[in-house]
């Protein structure tokens, strides 16, 4: 029987055999489908459960409140690991942070962009990001959270012999401050993610996983053309050999993240990848 309804899922294409498939091995960052939520909140949630998915990063509640969003997330069996808070919350809004935290039922909290004037980035915006990262810190661990800096590529424009990135990783109290490493982020501006990874174990306790379509040109601005992601394994990353090093060197929870318009049709694809690979 089990046969016959594999079959029958080939038959209708190979997005629709992983959609129906078991449990991912990873997560995924809601994000991932922002064109689909606010058109159906409910209704994309429960692809994000067919599509095998349990654990996932929070990206706003698409107009729900947060006891009705954490309800939806309780009746499709999908438990929020992280959720992301604004620069400017951390600085002046720290209660914030903690209510939604505490409502989604989430242990990590995740900052994704730290503000700056055009594609330079400054010491004097890696020196404000410290002090605000190190403060809301933390608060956050005395509240039980732990909050994780998500990179995005500018932090590695040069800063004396080295970079940004080396300041601030110098910088920040891994007492109160880890990392969520993007790993498109760090391969787009030149870096290695399996080198940072050997180069700072346990700081990076999360990982987004996204692919590069091959031949894409690189910079440092933290800024891209959403269409080079593509499906994990079919682009320029080396996805499996980034994540044998990341279980060495303490990542402890992995979100796919498609930032294409083909997102729906790509992430049970990279599902399907992972699979195969893990």
């Amino acid at each position: 029987m089990k046969k016959v309804i594999l079959s029958a899922l080939l038959a209708l294409g190979p997005v629709a055999a992983a959609t129906a498939q078991k449990t991912s091995p990873v997560g995924l960052q809601l994000y991932s489908f922002r064109q689909e939520f606010p058109k159906d909140v409910a209704g994309t949630m429960a692809r994000v459960k067919e599509m095998g998915f349990r654990e996932v990063e929070l990206a706003g509640t698409y107009g729900l409140s947060l006891t009705d969003f954490r309800k939806l997330l309780d009746k499709n069996g999908l438990k929020a690991v992280s959720t992301g808070a604004s620069f400017e919350d951390l600085e002046k809004n720290v209660p914030k942070i903690l209510e939604e935290a505490r409502a989604f039922g989430v242990k990590y909290v995740m900052c994704a962009w730290i503000p700056h004037q055009g594609d330079r980035f400054t010491i004097n915006d890696a020196q404000r990001a410290v002090d605000a990262f190190n403060t809301a810190g933390k608060l956050l661990r005395d509240n039980g959270f732990s909050f994780c800096y998500h990179i995005h590529g500018y932090e590695f424009q040069p800063y004396r012999n080295g970079t940004f990135f080396d300041y601030m990783i110098e910088n920040l109290d891994p007492k109160y401050v880890n990392f969520e490493m993007d790993v498109f982020w760090v391969r787009h501006p030149g870096q290695d993610p399996v080198a940072l990874l050997k180069k700072y174990p346990n700081r990076f306790p999360l990982m987004h996983l996204k692919d590069r379509r091959p031949g894409t040109p690189g910079n440092d601005t933290g800024h891209v053309d959403v269409e080079s992601n593509v499906t994990l394994g079919q682009g320029d990353l080396g996805i499996a050999e980034i994540m044998k090093q990341a279980r060495k060197s303490g990542v402890k929870h992995y979100f796919i993240e498609d930032e294409s318009s083909r997102a729906m049709q790509q992430v049970p694809e990279s599902v399907a990848f992972l699979r195969t690979a893990l």
